[in-house]
């Protein structure tokens, strides 16, 4: 529906609900308005501060001259305003490197643009592979043989089969007979491919006191564990941090999935002392998860820089319960991008044949 129109905005609802605004402004006037709606308010206030001291005024219209002091009418010192045809000439002009749209959010990156450090952010092309994908055999709508097909459509060289444990019973998931009938499905499928794999997992919960929905000899089966919580959120940030370490400081397990548990407005994150985790991930050598899946979007972009400052390995998974939801990876890959990674930061930007040796690495004694 219209909510409003003129000739230079328009403003409509569509069906999500979604209030979207439509502007119209000129060439010249173009890369000042991608930049400012781009934001973030933080991000365009530093803009005008910094275009302030070069004695020019800012906003998403143009750069000008700051008017004479008003009281003594006396121009001010300034510097001649250079063309500004694109967002990468905005920025040199205020002495700056071009800062990506996902870091702007005056978070450090000034300073990095300044002295010529910001990171080469990931990119789609980088991410050779994903896990903790579900099919029919739990809660998934899709077969093996339909997910490994929606893999290699994608350019994936693997693909990490995690459907639930056994103690997730709303979701359908696999006892020991059941886990291990699918392994099976997934080498006699691995026989018939080319240049992809699919590597056979888990997403196992993680149970109130810490320990796994499964033995160690049931998971020493697998190629990797992810575990997560899907029960049992209301303990005590101590609890709950307690629970999520004595979790992924067993050797078997490979990814911890979507750390805070967060459904986007649907529900909290539960009381978790993530550093804590981070520092555990770290000394323990588990991947963290950033769950791609638009409702969770986990763990939240904020964290990403201690994680990296820690050595932690982020892994981009979509959750996908359907075929089509592969591609919620590219979400991943924006929030990564936030959270200012590279592609050494992700481990899945490793191809297949690095990734067959990074895998078991932590079990190793």
């Amino acid at each position: 529906s219209i909510i409003a129109q003129g000739p230079t905005k328009s403003s409509v609802r569509i069906r999500s609900g979604i209030q979207c605004d439509v502007r119209v402004v000129s060439g010249a006037e173009y890369p000042f308005a991608l930049n400012y709606f781009t934001g973030s308010k933080e991000h365009n206030i530093e803009m005008r501060n910094r275009a302030l001291e070069h004695g020019w005024t800012l906003n998403e219209y143009r750069l000008a001259l700051l008017p004479p002091e008003p009281k003594t009418r006396k121009k001010r010192a300034t510097k001649k305003i250079p063309k500004v045809r694109d967002e990468g000439e905005l920025y040199r002009a205020l002495g700056l490197d071009f800062i990506a749209p996902e870091l702007r959010e005056n978070c450090g990156e000034f300073e990095a643009a300044e002295n010529h450090s910001l990171p080469r952010l990931i990119e789609a092309e980088n991410l050779r592979g994903t896990f903790h994908c579900h099919t029919t055999a739990s809660d998934g709508h899709n077969t093996l043989e339909e997910m490994a097909q929606a893999g290699q459509a994608l350019g994936l060289e693997y693909l990490g089969i995690a459907d639930h444990s056994r103690s997730s019973i709303q979701a359908h998931g696999l006892d020991k007979a059941k886990l291990r009938a699918q392994m099976a499905a997934i080498r006699r499928l691995n026989q018939t491919f080319d240049g992809f794999h699919l590597f056979a997992g888990v997403e196992c919960d993680i149970l109130r006191d810490g320990s796994l929905d499964f033995d160690d000899d049931t998971l020493d089966e697998l190629d990797f564990v992810v575990v997560s919580i899907h029960s049992v959120f209301n303990l005590s940030e101590a609890e709950m941090t307690r629970r999520i370490i004595s979790a992924i400081s067993n050797r078997f397990v490979t990814i911890l999935a979507h750390p805070t548990g967060r459904l986007l407005l649907q529900r909290e994150p539960y009381d978790v002392d993530i550093p804590a985790v981070l520092e555990a991930a770290a000394e323990t050598g588990t991947w963290v998860e950033l769950n791609a899946a638009p409702k969770r979007l986990d763990l939240d972009w904020r964290w990403w820089p201690l994680a990296k400052e820690k050595g932690v390995k982020c892994v981009i998974n979509p959750d996908a319960h359907r075929a089509e939801r592969l591609q919620d990876l590219w979400f991943g890959i924006g929030i990564a991008r936030k959270g200012w990674l590279t592609k050494s930061d992700v481990i899945n930007c490793l191809p297949l044949d690095k990734m067959e040796t990074e895998l078991p690495r932590k079990r190793r004694p």
